[in-house]
């Protein structure tokens, strides 16, 4: 938890500044914390917006701790959109206070409350809700309405430039859903079995029709117990699974584990690749942005579990053609 004083001096620094600039003339500046709330901000707010996200590629927001340099950049924002749902846990009392003093929104505690997946193992939501929304493309892209309108009441006279911005990115969505739910139908049922390094694909599991498996529990703060690596080798072995996956903000070592132990269970299990699940890819990349991300996770899981993912190879193509990378 960030101290007071030092919060004080930020909010000093903002105070100083509060003139510089005719509001109405300079881009919102709006501060996120995670990549994927940021790329939905820059979709949003395009030219009249200027976005920085506070965690980069392979950043584990769980356990993310504001520095100084955030709490000035929180502090200056015109308006600061976080997560929510306990995922930036460590920063939660900084963010709260924000919404005290000026605009602060937690994107995804807009979203309707029956269509998000509680923790508890009894369904019921007494210890809250599993904060990976966007794993499930179509629910992500309810976000987008909060976003415009933080923006429209900060803007209105930018607001129908917000609105047409917010459209054509939720077309992007659209497009990126139809593509996943068409790769997802090729894999066969039987191999539909996603084993991950910790429970970040439960949403994605839901959408799309997999069954969903997590050394770690929801947050990457839980600890993996040997019962739960013993478990899932015999799941591995039992059902003939071929592939696990490893995560970009997540240590590898317990995967590792599935794999040795399933091997001297004489089942030979491979890495299935990488994937991107609390932090998008490299800041300049396809996969830097939400739909890069979404693409990449895709293409991965289905080809290593059996199926074809050409919309998400030709997506990728075009993408890095149209930025001159390899």
């Amino acid at each position: 938890m960030v101290g007071a004083r030092m919060w004080s001096m930020a909010a000093g620094l903002v105070l100083s500044g509060a003139a510089a600039a005719p509001a109405q003339e300079a881009p919102l500046q709006v501060v996120a914390t995670t990549g994927m709330i940021a790329d939905a901000a820059r979709g949003v707010g395009g030219e009249r917006a200027q976005v920085r996200a506070l965690m980069g590629s392979g950043v584990d927001p769980h356990g993310y701790r504001a520095t100084r340099s955030d709490v000035t950049a929180l502090a200056r924002a015109d308006l600061v959109l976080w997560h929510g749902l306990n995922l930036e846990a460590q920063m939660r009392p900084l963010l709260e206070e924000l919404g005290e003093s000026g605009a602060s929104f937690p994107v995804a505690e807009a979203l309707p409350k029956e269509k998000l997946q509680p923790l508890a193992a009894d369904g019921s939501d007494s210890e809250g809700h599993d904060p990976h929304v966007w794993m499930d493309v179509a629910l992500w892209s309810g976000i987008l309405p909060g976003v415009r309108d933080q923006m429209c009441a900060l803007r209105p006279a930018d607001c129908p430039v917000f609105a047409a911005n917010a459209e054509a990115y939720a077309g992007r969505l659209a497009a990126l859903e139809a593509r996943a739910r068409e790769a997802a139908a090729t894999v066969p049922p039987e191999r539909r079995v996603l084993v991950t390094a910790h429970d970040a694909f439960g949403y994605f599991g839901a959408a799309y029709g997999f069954e969903v498996e997590g050394v770690q529990g929801v947050s990457t703060e839980s600890e993996a117990g040997l019962k739960r690596v013993g478990d899932l080798v015999e799941i591995l072995v039992s059902r003939g699974i071929g592939a696990v996956f490893v995560e970009s903000s997540v240590s590898d070592r317990n995967l590792r584990a599935l794999v040795e132990g399933a091997a001297a269970r004489g089942r030979k299990v491979a890495i299935g690749g990488e994937l991107f699940s609390d932090a998008m890819g490299p800041a300049g990349s396809y996969e830097g942005t939400y739909p890069g991300m979404m693409d990449h996770n895709f293409a991965t899981i289905v080809q290593a579990l059996g199926g074809a993912a050409q919309g998400q190879i030709a997506a990728q193509e075009a993408a890095r053609a149209e930025r001159g990378t390899p």
